[in-house]
């Protein structure tokens, strides 16, 4: 303890010693130390706070993401060569250039005015954040700005255009990592990509565009500047809107850049002495406005490719690869507005395909008559629901199925007569336009002329499920079938047309009309976009369907839309306005609500709707021919696109057979068959007609038979007629006395036969019977005629003489055989024959030939000298005054017919525009 007690004291003692004293000392050196601790440990808490303050700013920064550097692109419209047509205006109108695209002139221009010391720094410019500072020292924060181009490309990327310390700490951090991660030139590529002009312009491909109408490589010193001050104050710096606020501002610019010895001072002042005024003129979307119907069916077309999503589209600069043909399509347009077709007037519409027959490329649209009012307006051109097909559906629904599906010849047959829909539509008739019937006539007739009642009981024959399936194969709309669509009940756009045809212009192969082929995205992917062809019909259809739509041209209801020199195809087409508006609108007779007209040759198709687009609008009047503008739009543009082309002629498949037919029956021609009744008709091969007609199997007959003795020359003399136009020798028959039966003498081409030496005082018989040339089978009905020879016996002929002159004369010649009575008696009887031929004449209009040319009795020729000879004249006078007035009956009956046969045929020439189907 004692120990322990001393140690204690031992220790305080000590303590207390003088030399032991620091007291002052310590406490001097000890609160320095510890104000430098403090400071130490506020710096260290301070730099901590800091550093964690900026790393979590930092740590909110977003990614950097290369996809993200690229700003969004517009989509480029490329024609069928592969020239930029437009970019599409999206709202911010964008097309991007490689930095080697860029001229020098304009990256130094944006270089000298935004961040001059570019390939300098790292990122971040610390003498510009330098004075920065000051300025936002004495002016607040956010009076200047400190920003390099690698700065502003992350903020215009990356953040809001706001000014606080968060933002500015971002993007110095963001400005750094893409210096690490890009080159200079990478980094300017992007920003001169990027950067916002007005008029929703981004980037200097569209600056350059919009302001000058130029490329790139075509800017001058003065336009460069004045494109690199904009970006700064797009509104305020816009040339359009503010001219002498652009002017200063560009003036800067060049002043900038001749400090950086970008320029001489000589080509400064030469650019500042330009006027802004005279550098600008406005470019833009002016073609995208010409094309805007085909644009239009563009964005459909992409639009619907599968997986593809809106900013794909829009966004990302997708290079879309078109078919557009811009010559055509501006002839096109040339014509919709009254510089080629005259219309009517401004309400007057048309909607235009024009394709190409053999893969389905659509190179040109007429969507609207008069000027674009902007992306996605109506386009007549595309518009499923523009009109009624009318009789442009008659090949697709009427004709096309039976030929398909039931190997129908285009010599089969219909009854033009008429018909009434089926049930529950029994009690309306189905019209012709000009409401007559003609009864039978073939297939190709009953097309080319456009009847409706041949075309109606087609579909029904054919059946409306083989129609349907017809239809469906040629992607046409359609809703619940009838007999009606026929003529053309369904609605389709000229697209739809377009594509339906050209299946018949392509041995039945059906492509779907396109305007995109491909479209690229920028990482080089592409998509191939050509659809597949399909094959719709046999080519034995499309090949027959072609064969009788050429007629349509040559000899049909469209004559006015033939192309010399050019192998075409086409139907002309138009419909009627129901009873109800008809009465509601108070619409005047000849007055038609759509006019079509589609055709093609082997290389383009072309299909045309015309009409108004609302019964308010008008009406296509048929008295002023505006029914054939159809046929009009269609001919200028065919034969505008086949300038430089070379079309050729359609080519008959194997699987179709050429052969001449009866017109009337379809069957192989009979040999009697007349040369005007022999048609060349087309048959699928295999289906051809084995059977003879025998519609004209039976000969016409013998007329005006007559035989005579010639007593001169010592013979008989034979004559008839024959009526008939068949191609036939005569075979002349005579029954001599005491005979059984006929025997054949001659057979000849001609009308006449001589039987010379007859035995005196005998009766011959003579028969003649037509046999025709090609089957001697066939023979007409026989005539025959007796003629009896006078007898040698003088007395008995002058006794005979007198009898017979006594029994022709009349009463008062009573047997006086003196000279004088003789001549008075043949004065007499000369009267009498004369009213003996009036009274046959009028007999002999209605007796048979055979009948008539019973003029010479065995009695009656058992005469002698002039008697006999004037008996037999007198006959052959009875004759032929007898068939001169057959012939005269006839006339106004044929002439009759014939008008009536002949009048579709004039309504249907070059001015037609009578068709109006129900």
């Amino acid at each position: 303890m004692a120990d322990e007690n001393y140690s204690r004291q031992a220790r305080r003692k000590t303590k207390k010693e003088p030399g032991n004293d620091k007291k002052t000392s310590s406490k001097k050196g000890g609160k320095g130390k510890k104000l430098l601790t403090a400071l130490a440990v506020f710096l260290l808490v301070l730099f901590i706070a800091g550093a964690v303050t900026v790393a979590s700013i930092i740590s909110g920064a977003p990614e950097i993401d290369r996809d993200d550097l690229v700003m969004s692109q517009n989509p480029e419209i490329m024609d069928i060569d592969d020239e930029l047509v437009t970019s599409l205006d999206t709202g911010e109108n964008r097309r991007y250039a490689d930095i080697d695209e860029i001229p020098d002139l304009v990256q130094d221009a944006f270089i000298s005015i935004e961040d001059e010391r570019f390939y300098d720094h790292f990122g971040v410019d610390v003498r510009r954040i330098g004075g920065a500072v000051i300025a936002n020292i004495t002016g607040g924060f956010g009076s200047e700005g400190a920003s390099t181009i690698t700065q502003q490309l992350v903020k215009n990327l990356y953040f809001d255009f706001d000014k606080t310390i968060t933002r500015k700490l971002q993007e110095q951090y963001l400005a750094v990592r893409l210096e690490q991660q890009y080159t200079k030139d990478q980094i300017l590529e992007m920003y001169l990509n990027a950067i916002y002009f007005s008029g929703s312009r981004y980037g200097v491909v569209e600056a350059s565009d919009y302001f000058f109408s130029k490329s790139l490589d075509e800017l001058t010193i003065e336009d460069a500047a004045l494109i690199a001050g904009i970006p700064q104050r797009p509104t305020a710096h816009n040339p359009f809107n503010n001219p002498e606020a652009a002017e200063n501002r560009r003036n800067t610019v060049i002043d900038r850049m001749e400090r950086n010895d970008v320029i001489s001072a000589e080509e400064a002042e030469e650019a500042k002495a330009v006027a802004v005024e005279d550098q600008l003129n406005q470019g833009g979307n002016s073609e995208g406005e010409e094309y805007q119907a085909y644009l239009d069916q563009v964005l459909e077309e992409v639009e619907a490719i599968d997986g593809i999503e809106w900013n794909d589209i829009y966004s990302s600069g997708l290079k879309i690869y078109t078919n557009l043909d811009q010559d055509l399509q501006s002839y096109v347009n040339d014509v919709m507005n009254e510089e080629v077709v005259d219309f009517p007037d401004e309400y007057f519409q048309a909607g235009i395909t024009l394709m190409d027959t053999t893969n389905g490329r659509v190179h040109a649209l007429g969507g609207q008559r008069g000027e674009s009012e902007g992306a996605r307006q109506l386009n007549w051109a595309t518009n499923s629901q523009a009109g009624q097909a009318g009789s442009t559906a008659k090949p697709i629904f009427a004709y096309g199925p039976g030929i398909d599906n039931m190997q129908w010849p285009t010599a089969k047959i219909f009854d033009d007569s008429e018909h009434y829909y089926p049930y529950p539509n029994d009690d309306q008739p189905v019209r012709n336009f000009d409401r007559q019937h003609l009864g039978d006539m073939t297939m190709r007739e009953a097309l080319k002329d456009s009847r409706n009642v041949p075309a109606v009981k087609a579909i029904e024959e054919a059946g409306l499920d083989h129609a349907e399936e017809f239809g469906e194969n040629l992607h046409v709309p359609m809703g619940d079938i009838s007999e009606s669509y026929a003529l053309g009940a369904n609605y389709m756009s000229s697209l739809d047309m377009a594509g339906a045809y050209g299946a018949f212009g392509n041995n039945g192969e059906y492509n779907e009309p396109f305007t995109v082929r491909g479209v690229e995205f920028r990482d080089g992917q592409t998509i191939d976009l050509e659809p597949e062809p399909e094959e719709a019909m046999n080519d034995y259809t499309a090949y027959m369907i072609t064969d009788m739509l050429r007629d349509v041209l040559t000899d049909g209801t469209g004559t006015s839309a033939q192309i010399p020199g050019i192998d075409i195809a086409g139907k002309t087409g138009s419909t009627n306005y129901t009873g109800d508006q008809v009465e509601q609108y108070n619409i005047p007779a000849n007055h038609i609500k759509d006019s079509w007209f589609a055709g093609y040759s082997t290389d383009l198709t072309a299909a045309v709707w015309t009409g108004y687009p609302s019964v308010g609008d008008g009406q296509i009047n048929m008295n002023e021919q505006e029914n054939a503008i159809a046929r009009s739009i269609f001919r200028e543009i065919m034969e505008y696109a086949h300038e430089d082309r070379d079309p050729g002629e359609f080519t008959q498949p194997d699987s179709v057979v050429e052969l001449e037919v009866e017109e009337s029956t379809g069957l192989l021609p009979g040999p009697l068959t007349p040369d005007d009744e022999i048609i060349t008709e087309l048959f699928v091969r295999g289906h051809e007609p084995e059977d003879e007609s025998d519609e004209f199997a039976e000969l016409s007959g013998i007329s005006n038979l007559s035989a005579s003795y010639n007593e001169d020359e010592d013979r008989i003399d034979v004559s008839w007629d024959y009526e008939g136009d068949e191609e036939v020798e005569f075979e002349v028959e005579v029954q001599e006395p005491d005979a059984d039966d006929y025997q054949s003498f001659e057979t000849t081409s001609g009308t006449e036969y001589q039987f010379t030496g007859p035995a005196p005082g005998e009766t011959y018989s003579i028969r003649v019977t037509a046999v025709a040339v090609e089957d001697d089978d066939i023979e007409s009905d026989s005539a025959t005629v007796e003629v009896t020879i006078p007898d040698d016996d003088e007395d008995d002929d002058e006794e005979n003489n007198e009898e017979n002159n006594n029994e022709d004369n009349n009463e008062e010649n009573n047997n006086n055989n003196n000279e004088e009575n003789n001549e008075e008696n043949e004065n007499d009887n000369n009267n009498n024959n004369d009213n003996e031929n009036n009274e046959d004449d009028n007999n002999e209009m209605n007796n048979e030939p055979e009948n008539n040319n019973q003029n010479n009795t065995p009695a009656e020729n058992n005469n002698n000298g002039n008697n006999t000879e004037n008996n037999n004249n007198n006959t052959n006078n009875d004759a032929n005054n007898a068939n001169e007035a057959e012939n005269t009956g006839n006339e106004p009956a044929e002439a009759q017919e014939n008008n009536a046969n002949n009048a579709p045929a004039e309504n249907n020439n070059p001015d037609e525009g009578n068709e109006g189907d129900n």
